[in-house]
């Protein structure tokens, strides 16, 4: 099947003639600063000074807002051979606030050494209330392999994500889940409390009860117990502040309070559920975040690179029901290799002490887009792990459509693009001591790859159709919503 994919990348490299719906990003500062005693060899540019910065297509999105993301302001002085790559930088930053469908900025000269910035964009839907109709398992290869697609196995509910609140890129979530796990989210988003729009807040709850509850795992499934009374109980609080302080760095410092109870079943069944055999856990939680993101696109990014860091700590003091340490980094880096090619590498690193904690705080491969292609259906724990990521993928087909007749703006602009890929993958997890449980994928190497389809459309949305092949001598199709990174 590689091969026949290498072919079939081989020859749309020589026939496609599809152009690139994004440009080189160019890396800029924060201001933009004159030449010291020094000049651009090409002697045909010039200084330009900005006069006006106009503003149109906003009709909810606050001025501020958008003034943010450029690096030119009113009275900046620019050379114009600079111009044309920083305004194509302005442009990428302010698609990747996910504001807005299109962003344009024309010029507007009035003299030889004047002129006018003209911002046109087209906003995007910001209300989604969405019903929720989602499976109880950690991805959909779990509830399709391992519980033969039982359909009882649904959560289901009504979420509402109102994006952009006041203008201000404020963001409301309210989460109401029932069926196999009953869960209730609040949170809302402050990007930016002070003036110069650097400082931000989150504030979030959450509640959670469930009746089926993973309690234990073997051989590296998760075993679910299900009662008609409740078996967990979880409560949540949190607040983080953040600090962006240019235009691709930010920091955020998030403080939690978490309360976990079980019901006395799954103690006799886990005694080591929580600790100690006891029915209840709590603890705060202090976490440190770093962030470097220089990507192209965030929706689905060819070009570029991001990294972030996390140092966390769980409980303060011997009281705390948990005392843990982790660090964690997440770094990926994207190569357009020309002609519609492009390569991608996703490094995961994490590690905790000590290595004695509960079940219930265990860390593992296996959830979200932590884990090895092909190893999709197993949980792979330990207290310390390291995955490699690399795609290799070629577009096929890459166009943007206008539904003129589409009664609402926002859903007008249509992008639509298809990638062939192929990918390997490397991973390495670290035993629990004496855990029996979970010691046959651990304390080795992990390896999978294989091809697959990615299809791109708006708002976001990524579809993944992809067959692996795993170092157990596994091999199957895989069907993913999100991006791979």
């Amino acid at each position: 099947m590689l091969a026949v994919l290498f072919g079939l990348l081989s020859f749309f490299s020589s026939h496609s003639d599809v152009s690139d719906v994004t440009q080189k990003l160019p890396v800029q500062g924060d201001s933009v600063k004159h030449p010291k005693g020094k000049f651009h060899a090409d002697t045909t540019g010039r200084f330009i000074a900005i006069n006006r910065i106009f503003i149109i297509g906003n009709k909810l999105t606050r001025d501020h807002i958008i003034l943010r993301e450029l690096t030119l302001k009113p009275g900046d002085t620019v050379y114009s051979l600079d111009l044309p790559g920083i305004l194509d930088s302005d442009k990428k930053k302010l698609i990747n606030t996910r504001l807005f469908n299109t962003v344009a900025i024309r010029t507007l000269e009035l003299d030889a050494g004047k002129i006018d910035l003209l911002i046109d964009l087209n906003e995007r839907w910001y209300t989604f209330p969405s019903p929720i109709f989602e499976l109880s398992d950690r991805n959909f290869n779990e509830w399709w392999q391992t519980y033969n697609h039982d359909l009882s196995r649904v959560n289901y509910g009504v979420r509402l994500d109102q994006y952009n609140m006041r203008g201000r890129n404020e963001t409301l979530r309210i989460h109401a889940q029932f069926g196999y796990t009953r869960r209730f989210d609040l949170s809302y988003r402050f990007p930016y409390i002070d003036r110069k729009q650097k400082q931000g807040l989150i504030v979030t709850f959450r509640f959670m009860e469930a009746k089926n509850l993973a309690y234990q795992t073997d051989d590296h499934q998760l075993d679910y117990l299900e009662s008609d009374d409740i078996l967990q109980t979880v409560r949540n609080v949190s607040l983080t502040y953040t600090y962006r302080p240019s235009f691709y760095q930010s920091h955020a410092l998030r403080v939690d309070y978490t309360d976990t109870r079980i019901n006395d079943t799954i103690n006799q069944l886990k005694p080591n559920y929580l600790q100690r055999g006891e029915l209840r856990q709590r603890y705060p939680t202090l976490t440190y975040q770093f962030t470097s993101d220089h990507r192209d696109y965030v929706g689905y990014p060819l070009r570029g690179s991001y990294f972030t860091g996390f140092l966390t700590k769980d409980g303060f003091s011997k009281s705390s029901d948990l005392n843990k340490f982790a660090a964690s980094f997440i770094y990926a880096g994207f190569i357009d290799l020309r002609k519609g090619f492009y390569l991608s590498n996703n490094l995961i690193g994490y590690g905790s002490v000590p290595d004695d904690v509960p079940y219930h705080n265990y860390a593992a491969l296996g959830y979200l887009r932590q884990f090895v292609r092909g190893y999709e259906v197993y949980v792979i724990e330990g207290p310390a792990y390291l995955l490699n990521k690399v795609t290799f993928k070629k577009r096929i087909f890459a166009r943007t459509y206008h539904w003129q007749d589409m009664p609402i703006p926002q859903f007008r602009h249509i992008p639509f693009a298809i990638y062939l890929k192929m990918y390997g993958d490397l991973g390495y997890v670290s035993n629990y001591p004496g855990y029996d449980a979970g010691r046959r994928l651990t304390d080795k190497l992990l390896y999978g790859y294989g091809s697959g389809i990615d299809i791109v459309g708006s708002y976001d949305v990524v579809i993944r159709l992809e067959y692996s092949f795993n170092g157990e001598g596994d091999s199957g199709f895989f069907f993913h919503i999100k991006k791979e990174f």
